[in-house]
């Protein structure tokens, strides 16, 4: 983790002397490198971007450039996996995973704006052999929805607070944004474990 934030500390640095541009390229590189390497807890960065300028024009453009970073970067390891010959084993072990959790086809990439469990969409995509332009639709959607809310109650906090109270106010939102997502793929993963084994045992 220190790793991680050592890098988008360091991305960070570079473009936020650019201003408001820089901050869209930055969150344009922070969520591609979360679609395709590593975490990097972009609900954190998008509401520090997001600060830079509180309008919602300029929260819009920050949307879509998440939007159009996770797309690429799904399309990225969906397109190397594509070439790759995938072992058996790991195809059954995706194909357990996804009969595990609650749904078991693309519907779960919405559940994952919400309780994080399918790492490396694009690759999970391919190896589970669920429609493409289907999944892509529903990453955007649930990038648009999420970040659109954030950005949203940022402004109320920012309409009705000072802008310290503001910031102090939404950065305390998204911590326990984020701890609340952890906590809710764990319960959700734990809840389905307990079925598989009452039904294993029947």
């Amino acid at each position: 983790m220190a790793i991680i934030f050592g890098i988008t500390d360091w991305i960070l640095g570079i473009f936020e002397p650019l201003g408001s541009i820089g901050m869209v390229v930055f969150i344009f590189l922070l969520f591609f490198i979360d679609a395709i390497l590593v975490p990097t807890l972009p609900e954190l960065f998008f509401t520090i971007a997001y600060m830079d300028n509180p309008s919602i024009p300029y929260g819009l453009v920050l949307i879509a450039a998440a939007s159009v970073a996770e797309i690429l970067g799904v399309m990225v390891l969906y397109t190397v996996v594509s070439h790759l010959k995938v072992p058996r084993f790991i195809e059954n072990a995706v194909g357990k995973y996804v009969n595990f959790l609650i749904l078991g086809d693309e519907r779960l990439l919405l559940i994952n704006r919400v309780a994080p469990m399918i790492p490396f969409s694009g690759a999970f995509i391919k190896i589970a052999g669920w429609d493409l332009r289907k999944s892509m639709v529903y990453i955007v959607i649930g990038c648009v929805v999420k970040y659109g809310i954030i950005m949203l109650l940022y402004g109320a906090f920012f309409t009705y607070f000072t802008e310290g109270d503001a910031r102090s106010n939404s950065m305390i939102f998204i911590l326990i944004v984020i701890g609340v997502s952890f906590i809710a793929s764990f319960l959700l993963k734990k809840k389905k474990l307990v079925v598989a084994d009452k039904d294993e045992y029947l």
